[in-house]
């Protein structure tokens, strides 16, 4: 743990984000920093992770919202990044693309069922969800997610349902969270010049049908 060189690297990213910010954006920034390096000191994140998160919460504090990183929902669900602002909620969460050692052999069908147990299990938490990633990562979101809950088909919910049940089972994803999943938009995190492009689900796929193709894949061997 370099608890020095971490201070550095989160301290320099918020200064150079904030350059021309009101001061309230520089606070509310910096309330955010100073959890990722109490955070870190407790050994519970890592820096390319809060990196991340530190865009999106400056992303997020622009539009008028307070941040939080690391926030507890349940007992069992901890979001990377919460932001509120009046009675509305909105929930981050950040896909670096990392694949366990142990998912080596099945990387997409893992990736496919992180996915889409992200979606439902965290949306219900807030008036709206989004997934993060960098522009070197593609997000295998399955279809489904495409259409309201109205248009969702039974055969498709059962199918993502059996991908989820294999890598998830304490507890499982139950259906009627699948049902009900909702994904707001997408954050491409610009690492290099501390932005976020936000793109749609519909423009996501459109331009990423790779990815549509991949878990739809996925789904049709269950």
């Amino acid at each position: 743990m370099d608890l020095f060189r971490f201070t550095a690297d989160v301290s320099s990213l918020s200064e150079r984000m904030t350059k021309n910010s009101s001061e309230e954006v520089v606070d509310r920034l910096d309330f955010v920093r100073n959890r990722l390096v109490d955070l870190y000191k407790r050994n519970l994140v890592k820096i390319n992770h809060s990196v991340m998160e530190l865009i999106c919460a400056k992303h997020l504090i622009e539009f008028g919202y307070s941040v939080d990183v690391e926030r507890r929902l349940t007992d069992i669900l901890i979001c990377d990044v919460f932001a509120s602002k009046g009675d509305g909620e909105a929930i981050v969460e950040i896909e670096t693309g990392f694949i366990p050692p142990e998912h080596a052999l099945d990387p997409t069908a893992y990736y496919v069922a992180r996915i889409a147990s992200k979606i439902s299990r965290y949306s219900k938490y807030a008036n709206k969800f989004v997934l993060a990633t960098t522009p070197v990562s593609v997000l295998p979101i399955p279809d489904l997610f495409r259409f309201p809950v109205r248009a969702r088909r039974a055969d498709e919910l059962k199918k993502l349902k059996l991908v989820c049940d294999k890598y998830y089972k304490d507890p499982p994803i139950e259906i009627d969270d699948i049902l009900n999943g909702r994904l707001h938009m997408i954050y491409i995190i610009d690492i290099d010049e501390g932005k976020i492009q936000e793109m749609d689900v519909e423009t996501y796929f459109d331009q990423l049908q790779i990815a549509s193709e991949l878990s739809t894949r996925i789904m049709e061997k269950f």
